[in-house]
């Protein structure tokens, strides 16, 4: 069972994120959010709970979420980003990405 623990910690380490752009939708108002994060496969959990907890920094997304309730809302991934996109320009690409995504979807 200590190997298997160890195994599975080391895996976790060695894990490699992907970057890119999100989407938050509310299916009863029809808004939309878009953030970008360096870790896709996290940031769902992290914006639900944030909700959950009423601690959101973004007031108009956490209004909404408690006028309507976390069954309302979905999470969408609109982009992933490639490693050789981020290469030498890191957040700065992402936020570009994210600006063109709020343009494109209308997002708050």
């Amino acid at each position: 069972m200590t190997i298997d623990k160890k195994a599975a910690k080391a895996a976790y380490r060695e894990r490699k994120s992907v970057a890119g752009i999100y989407a938050v939708r509310c299916a009863v108002t029809g808004q939309v959010w878009v953030g970008h994060t360096p870790n896709l496969g996290a940031v769902q959990n992290r914006l639900w709970f944030t909700l959950r907890q009423k601690n959101h920094p973004d007031a108009v997304l956490q209004r909404a979420w408690n006028e309507q309730g976390g069954a309302g809302f979905a999470f969408d991934e609109v982009e992933r980003m490639k490693e050789d996109d981020l290469s030498f320009t890191g957040d700065g690409e992402l936020k570009k990405r994210a600006a063109a995504w709020r343009q494109r979807l209308g997002a708050l």
